[in-house]
């Protein structure tokens, strides 16, 4: 399996951790783990989550393992609850478990935290 990619069985459960996050924060949510197109994370990141469908009530969380870069981009709604300084944590939090070898562990930590301060 190459370095920064999920099992099936870690994309199940992940898939699953996002769904509940999303029901404490009522918030969308959505993961990004890849290469970026271009040289600047945070602007892939926020071209991505401005895609969404909904881009003012959502939380994107973007991973490129190769790079080691992490984002997390957040829409206008979201920014009343959320604020930099727990988003950093998040990320803190997700560096620190990929640092280690666990993408799949640090992503569900991460995004569990950012539902948790999310919450209105």
């Amino acid at each position: 399996m190459p370095a920064g990619s999920l099992t099936s069985a870690e994309q199940a459960a992940l898939d699953v951790t996002i769904r509940a996050a999303e029901q404490e924060c009522r918030a969308e949510i959505s993961v990004f783990v890849g290469p970026i197109e271009g040289h600047d994370p945070r602007a892939f990141a926020t071209s991505l989550h401005n895609t969404l469908v909904l881009p003012k009530r959502s939380i994107l969380v973007m991973v490129d393992p190769t790079l080691r870069a992490v984002e997390v981009v957040t829409g206008g709604d979201i920014r009343r609850h959320l604020t930099d300084t727990e988003a950093a944590l998040a990320i803190a939090e997700m560096t620190s478990s990929f640092g280690e070898g666990d993408l799949a562990g640090g992503l569900t930590r991460g995004i569990r935290l950012l539902a948790e301060h999310a919450r209105a």
